[in-house]
């Protein structure tokens, strides 16, 4: 392996594409650099989640991958690990289960490269863990283990340190004042979209009941509206059944999405990524489940509360109801997330 011109060796890991699996990984940070303080971690990753690990102290710099969403591109991939090589990796953690993310540290030459079997990486990884498809383990467990050497039983995330982002109070001053937001005054975050599809989506109608019952009872709380450019349909429904509330989906970029998180007073949010933010920042949390379990991914805030009514049926993990009925959403009313958000509200 060249070494760098500073004489100290890195750590890298490849980020999976998920932003909510990027925030579960942040424990693996805290481990590895634990272990070795000395040892810088850089963090190679999509654009779109590039922000996720900015946030993370943990973090030396991060590498934005300049690759396509499911193309090889095999001669890329080797151009960009001789670019690698010249970092001087001790270490690399592939956290996607895919081959080709598996080839960067392999073409790179570094010398010890962990990551789960995946798609046979077997010569390319050489220190292969094993999950049990039948018992999955939690998210937060599943990357955490990549520390230690492989093996069977791993500690459960109340073990483990809890996901942690970090945002300037300054930071969110300047993206309220942005997108007309107040610092003074409190703030609810609702995340309606699920970029896994819509079986995960809490109907709309519902996060418009809820956010006409706080506009009724706490008439000074400001309500925003988060997600990505592809939420912005389902948060307009909501908007034309709640005036009043703010859609600022597709308006913030993520890097902004993540500091109007950290300032909010409360969030209800669908089992995404950006529930996942919130728990990294310990933000007050209503995570409302219907077809994922939420003892797999659950939120670590010091005030949450996990909605999920466990029927029959799930947890499906489909993308769509496979039934067609949505009952694992629909039957969560509005009143039953109001309880514990009030709760929340007058405890703020």
């Amino acid at each position: 392996m060249t070494v760098p011109v500073h004489g100290v060796a890195r750590t890298l890991i490849i980020s999976p594409n998920w932003i909510g699996d990027a925030v579960m990984a942040q424990p693996l940070l805290r481990l590895l650099h634990e272990r070795h303080p000395e040892r810088p971690i850089d963090v190679l990753a999509p654009a779109w989640v590039a922000p996720v690990w900015r946030a993370m102290r943990e973090v030396d710099t991060v590498l934005e991958a300049p690759f396509r969403h499911g193309a090889l591109q095999l001669g890329e991939r080797r151009q960009y690990a001789r670019m690698l090589r010249e970092r001087g990796y001790a270490d690399a953690y592939v956290l996607p289960n895919t081959l080709k993310f598996a080839l960067i540290p392999w073409l790179a030459g570094i010398p010890r490269r962990v990551g789960y079997k995946g798609e046979m990486r077997y010569g390319l990884l050489n220190v292969i863990h094993h999950d049990n498809p039948d018992a999955p383990r939690p998210m937060v467990s599943f990357y955490a283990a990549l520390a230690e050497e492989p093996r069977k039983d791993v500690p459960p995330p109340s073990a483990l340190p809890r996901p942690a982002l970090s945002v300037a109070e300054e930071r969110m001053a300047q993206v309220l004042s942005r997108v007309g937001l107040r610092m003074d005054k409190r703030l609810i975050v609702f995340a309606p979209g699920a970029e896994f599809g819509s079986a995960k989506r809490w109907p709309t109608a519902h996060f418009a009941e809820l956010a006409r019952t706080i506009q009724q009872t706490n008439g000074d709380v400001q309500i925003a509206l988060l997600g990505s450019g592809k939420d912005k349909d389902v948060c307009d429904e909501i908007l034309a059944l709640a005036p009043g509330v703010r859609n600022l989906a597709g308006v913030t970029a993520l890097d902004e999405a993540v500091a109007v998180i950290a300032r909010a007073d409360a969030v209800v949010s669908n089992d995404s990524g950006l529930l996942h933010i919130a728990s990294a920042l310990n933000r007050p949390i209503i995570a409302i489940y219907g077809p994922t379990d939420p003892n797999h991914a659950p939120p670590f805030s010091d005030v949450c509360k996990s909605l999920y009514l466990a029927l029959e049926c799930a947890p499906c993990r489909e993308r769509e109801c496979p039934l067609g009925h949505h009952r694992c959403m629909r039957e969560i009313t509005a009143g039953m997330v109001w309880e514990p958000l009030q709760a929340m509200i007058k405890g703020r």
